[in-house]
């Protein structure tokens, strides 16, 4: 339940409000989160009585935060060392009641000034969505989250049979199921869709489509509350790209739709599928990014093995309609997509920082329409089937799409340099760990880094 929904969030009333809600809920203890460069959610506890002071001074955390690894290392860079402090100030509207004695909100990295930390991805995507406003534009943003059910010590579950997205595999796992709708409609975040996807123990939650700011929140909440759930039902949860070798990856999918007032960008115009002009260069924008951008949406150790061709994972640089193995696959708007026309970047997976995937994916859009690209041809058929499949496939390796991402200057403009190289320094600190670690040893050591 949201429990400051609808209050002004400034000010000690609202706290006040805020903390008898919680107190009436019977929370004994408030987490706010942040979500650090390696794409894990990290977390500072507060009684109750603290809450005005989580606010608006915030709680202590080095700056190394912001480079902690998958392996708990931390990846120092010139800028970031031993030496300093960041606040974490809570955004008290968001906060959510999400189990017994236990309430979540996100927040926000601070200097010790006030004043806002560069390296803050939270406010990052926030501020992008202001520029976007600037322009008039107002966009909306999805996710889904797949995730994978083990067992409590990280094994695979007991062998059954597995239907890919088949009613016997929701009937088997049905008691958690149960639990998890219920617990995600009482959390505020209802999910649009929950199934058994393609992989053995593998399921899907498609969240509703919010403000970027507030898809990247309910993401985080969602997975802290799937982890709850399944622990509740004996098991744990996978969020790794690839939990097992040879299996299914999971992904962390984002779609964005643009509007502007009167109409959205991605219908109602003379574009292929009734894209319009800024539509199209928006789709642009995308591509032209990715390569620079490979590095945030997929940059993990393990990233690289979850995008093969044949795994819906986008793993081809273009666009096509309903086009699943393409990395931007395009949804018209039609009476069979009630949300309206988006693109859906396919390529994010859970190891990403979805502030900053966020972020990167919104900023190139703009720079498309700002530079006025035109929508590049549309590819109809499998990619891997097209005379020009080489040019398109993404790079896999790790080492060259961290080098695309420190060297970008669209990365720079986007997300900032503080945190392009927090976020190099950190992918080349696991680089480092595992160089010598067969692909299965990579897998089973990462398999719960992003577990929440």
């Amino acid at each position: 339940m949201a429990v400051n929904s609808v209050v002004d969030r400034s000010g000690t009333d609202a706290v006040g409000i805020v903390l008898k809600q919680l107190e009436s809920s019977g929370v004994a203890l408030l987490v706010g989160t942040v979500v650090d460069l390696a794409g894990v959610t990290r977390a500072k506890g507060i009684p109750l009585r603290r809450l005005a002071a989580f606010q608006d001074s915030g709680m202590g955390a080095a700056p190394s935060w912001n480079v902690f690894c998958v392996d708990n290392g931390i990846a120092f860079t010139p800028s970031i060392g031993v030496v300093g402090d960041l606040r974490l100030r809570l955004d008290t509207g968001q906060v959510r009641v999400v189990d017994d004695g236990l309430a979540w909100g996100p927040a926000n990295f601070h200097n010790q000034d006030g004043t806002a930390s560069p390296l803050c991805a939270r406010g990052r995507l926030a501020g992008i969505v202001d520029s976007a406003a600037e322009q008039r534009l107002f966009p909306m943003m999805g996710t889904e989250l797949e995730f994978t059910l083990c067992t409590p010590d990280g094994g695979r579950l007991p062998k059954t049979s597995w239907a890919a997205y088949g009613l016997q595999s929701v009937v088997a796992h049905r008691e958690f199921l149960v639990d998890l709708t219920a617990t995600l409609e009482k959390a505020g975040v209802g999910p649009e869709q929950i199934h058994a996807e393609y992989g053995e123990d593998q399921f899907e939650v498609s969240l509703a489509p919010a403000a970027p700011v507030g898809m990247a929140d309910a993401c985080i909440l969602a997975r802290l509350l799937i982890g709850i759930v399944a622990a509740r039902h004996n098991m744990t949860v996978s969020f790794s790209p690839l939990p097992w070798v040879g299996g299914s990856g999971n992904g962390a999918h984002l779609h964005l739709s643009l509007a502007r007032e009167g109409g959205t960008l991605f219908d109602g115009g003379d574009g292929p599928h009734g894209i319009t002009a800024e539509g199209g260069s928006a789709i642009g924008g995308i591509l032209a990014g990715l390569n620079d951008f490979m590095g945030i949406y997929a940059g993990s150790i393990i990233s690289g093995q979850r995008l093969q061709p044949g795994s819906w994972a986008g793993a081809s640089a273009c666009w096509g309609l309903e086009n699943r193995e393409a990395a931007v696959r395009f949804l018209a708007g039609t009476a069979g997509n009630p949300h309206g026309a988006n693109v859906e970047l396919k390529i994010v997976d859970p190891s990403a920082n979805i502030y900053l995937a966020a972020a990167a994916l919104l900023g190139s859009a703009l720079e498309g329409i700002r530079a006025k690209l035109p929508l590049p041809a549309e590819v109809a058929i499998n990619p891997a089937e097209s005379a020009g499949y080489a040019a398109m496939a993404l790079n896999k390796e790790q080492s060259t799409i961290l080098k695309a991402l420190e060297n970008s200057a669209l990365a720079d403009r986007i997300l900032g340099p503080d945190i392009v190289e927090a976020v190099v320094a950190v992918r080349r600190h696991e680089a480092k760990q595992y160089e010598d670690s067969t692909a299965a040893e990579i897998a089973a050591a990462v398999r719960f880094a992003w577990s929440v």
